[in-house]
């Protein structure tokens, strides 16, 4: 979806890949206005006076309209994490599938900090919520020479919904909070936090640095170079 402050007439399913439109179609309940105008943002689904967006990657081109439209709403933001993925390679032209195998990669909770660096004060606002849903989903590739040198050539064109395996919704500081390893010996560095809870460093760099700006952690000292952190008490 995109950031804008323009449409009015309801429609904003234009360019939408397949994985955003399934998800909203499996998300939305009898009674739900679909695509509805809110202070001059398309909205994916309207519940009672809850706001929800469906935003598959790339949560800094909604900041603005997020930040916005919490000022009044109880909102809820609706991001995917694959546990399973299915890669299918189809030649351009034809469109015809030549191969379907299983990505080794599977998502994990932590991945939700990929995308909440761009919003982490978020978190902590009394209207907003974030639900995570995992899911087994189809990638689609095409040979057409356009993608990334990482994938030699090959774009990604569709992204398709398979199955929502269960789900976790986020609604305070302390829920994310909880993803911290209980075996994890305070305070931390962010190494200390990569290891302990087996993610790369920068992942553990990522959920630091939104746990200290939702309040959740706060910076106490360093150790040689590297920031100390240690947990506030969310649950007093």
């Amino acid at each position: 979806m995109t950031d804008s402050n323009a449409p009015q007439n309801g429609i904003g399913t234009l360019g939408e890949a397949s994985l955003h439109a399934q998800l909203k179609q499996w998300y939305a309940q009898p009674g739900d206005l679909l695509e509805q105008s809110v202070e001059g943002y398309v909205i994916d689904i309207l519940r009672g006076n809850t706001l929800i967006e469906i935003q598959t990657r790339n949560f800094a081109q909604i900041r603005r309209k997020l930040d916005r439209l919490a000022e009044n709403h109880p909102v809820r933001l609706v991001y995917p994490i694959a546990l399973e993925k299915w890669i299918i390679r189809q030649e351009a032209g034809d469109g015809y599938p030549i191969s379907r195998r299983k990505s080794p990669r599977r998502g994990r909770v932590e991945d939700l900090f990929r995308e909440l660096i761009r919003i982490p004060h978020l978190a902590a606002h009394s209207n907003f919520s974030l639900e995570v849903l995992f899911t087994r989903v189809e990638e689609v590739l095409c040979n057409d020479g356009s993608g990334s040198w990482r994938r030699k050539g090959w774009s990604i064109i569709d992204r398709r919904l398979l199955e929502v395996v269960h789900r976790q919704v986020f609604s305070s500081p302390a829920d994310y909070a909880a993803l911290l390893p209980a075996d994890l010996a305070y305070p931390f560095t962010t190494r200390q936090l990569a290891k302990t809870m087996g993610v790369p460093l920068w992942l553990a760099q990522r959920s630091a640095y939104c746990l200290r700006k939702m309040g959740a952690i706060q910076a106490v000292g360093k150790k040689v170079k590297s920031i100390m952190y240690d947990r506030l008490d969310l649950f007093a």
